[in-house]
């Protein structure tokens, strides 16, 4: 399994434009082959920051997940001024699969 955290810092003024655009991507995400989680969280201290949780079943996954509209469609969004700095992506596996 590998899992995906997302980090995004979105723009105070395009919070509510954000929230909206981001569930279309959680629908669809959550409906791909290969994917196990997909769940958004807000920083509980930090207002505005948001980490997409994310677990897929392999990296095949990962890049259909990433060349698929709904995901394309969300970073074309994403790009439009609502992110305040760059996306940080961490690629984390389970202990007990990188020890085989």
């Amino acid at each position: 399994m590998i899992h995906l955290q997302a980090s995004m810092k979105v723009n105070p003024a395009k919070r509510e434009e954000f929230l909206e655009n981001v569930q279309e991507l959680i629908k669809h995400s959550l409906q791909e082959e290969g994917n196990s989680n997909y769940q958004l969280f807000e920083d509980a201290f930090t207002p505005n920051t948001f980490m997409m949780i994310e677990e897929w079943k392999s990296e095949e996954a990962i890049q259909a997940h990433n060349k698929s509209a709904h995901f394309q469609s969300f970073v074309a969004f994403a790009q439009t001024g609502v992110l305040v700095a760059p996306l940080d992506v961490k690629t984390l596996q389970d202990v007990k699969t990188l020890q085989g």
